[in-house]
Formats: C-alpha cells, sequence, structure tokens
C-alpha cells in the first residue's frame, strides 16, 4: 500500500488539509530520510488529483508523536495559519502520559530554550539566548507512577512540551532523549488532540478533534 493511501485526512477543501499523524513517521524530511514522510505522502496524493494541487508545510510533530496537523494548499493560506499560530488566534492541545504523580493540577511553565550542538533543547536564563515558550498543564488523571495530562500551548517551541516536562521531573513516557527511563508502548506517549484555527479563505472557525491512542490507557 502507497504511503498516500494510508495518510488519515480528516478534513479538506480546496484551501487546507487537516490530516491525523500516525506515531513513527516523520512530519518532513531530513537529510537522512527524505521519501516516508506525511509530507511527501501528501505532495503524492495532491499531485495524483486533476489538475493536480500542492502542499505547504504549516506546523509540525516530533516522528514518534502523533495526531492532527493542518497543511495549507498555496501559499496565501499557508502564510495565513503561519500568523495564526505567531499571535495565539490557533488553538494546540495535546494529551500525554508523564512518569510519576503531577501536581497540582494545573499549572503554566515559562522558560527561553535553547538548543546545543548536539540538537537538545533547554531551559537557559539568558533570555537573549533562547526564545520564550509557554506550556499549560492540567491534570486529567494520576496514579503513583504515571499521570494523564492534557497542554496546551502558547508557543511552537523545538521540542517545547517534552523539554518543559522533562525539567520539571515528569518526562514523557517513551521520551528516553529527555530522560523517561522506560519505553512500555514502544513510542513517544505524546498526541495532538485538539487543532483549532479561523479559515485562511473565508474566515469560518474550524476546530477538530482526535481521541489518543488506547496504549495512552495502559499506562494508567
Amino acid at each position: 500500500m502507497e504511503l498516500a493511501d494510508r495518510i488519515k485526512i480528516i478534513f479538506e477543501d480546496d484551501t487546507v488539509i487537516v490530516v491525523d499523524k500516525p506515531a513513527g513517521l516523520l512530519t518532513v524530511g531530513t537529510e537522512t530520510e527524505r521519501a516516508r514522510t506525511l509530507y511527501a505522502g501528501l505532495r503524492d496524493y495532491a499531485n495524483s488529483k486533476r489538475p493536480p494541487e500542492k502542499i505547504f508545510i504549516v506546523h509540525r510533530l516530533d516522528r514518534e508523536a502523533s495526531g492532527l496537523l493542518v497543511f495549507a494548499k498555496t501559499i496565501e493560506a499557508k502564510e495565513h495559519l503561519q500568523n495564526q499560530f505567531k499571535d495565539h488566534s490557533a488553538g494546540r492541545g495535546y494529551i500525554a502520559v508523564v512518569e510519576g504523580s503531577v501536581t497540582p493540577d494545573s499549572f503554566t511553565i515559562r522558560s527561553h530554550l535553547a538548543e546545543n550542538a548536539a540538537y537538545r533543547v533547554y531551559s537557559t536564563r539568558k533570555s537573549s539566548a533562547g526564545k520564550l515558550a509557554t506550556t499549560h498543564v492540567r491534570v486529567l488523571k494520576r496514579n503513583p507512577r504515571t499521570t494523564l495530562i492534557e497542554v496546551r500551548l502558547e508557543t511552537g517551541r523545538k521540542h517545547q512540551i517534552r523539554v518543559h516536562l522533562a525539567e520539571r521531573g515528569h518526562p514523557i513516557a517513551g521520551d528516553k532523549t529527555y530522560g523517561c527511563h522506560s519505553n512500555p508502548i514502544r513510542r513517544l506517549a505524546l498526541h495532538a488532540a485538539h487543532l483549532a484555527f479561523r479559515h485562511p479563505r473565508t474566515g469560518k472557525p474550524m476546530r477538530f478533534e482526535s481521541r489518543y491512542p488506547a496504549s495512552f490507557n495502559g499506562l494508567l
């Protein structure tokens, strides 16, 4: 089966396309992997249409994360959507399972994030050396070993959720890069469950939901 045939399309019109990315698939290519990516699959799908369409990247998800992403079909739509993410009028919500019992029930993490030569992201006290990142957290369910949380982003920095939670002492399950001790479901327990934006052509509010994987429940 072709990659394009396995992509789960949630919504599509002549301006945007919303998809539910599976874990294990890159959003866009890297130096070592260019063909087996979500973008490549969508591009093949768009090229197969008559007339062919274009696909533009708006935002990304880590390879081992799953969930909702929006792509644009015109450069104008791409810029419009990216501006919404920049001014925080677009909404992104995530569900994650983290190590430990998280307290309190809700809180906000703010720090300046920087990246070192090994591509590892970290918080820095030097505001000039990093970019401000703001993460809102709400506990959904907890036990002594793990906690199911909802995360809402104001900013979309690289590895923002993973770094903020790990630095608080609660790395995401499966995230050995940032200190998790186990990988019980063979993937990062992070899912982009909510996505909201204004349609770049009509201005209509658009909202999408994706249920987090059932495997997350086994971690609780």
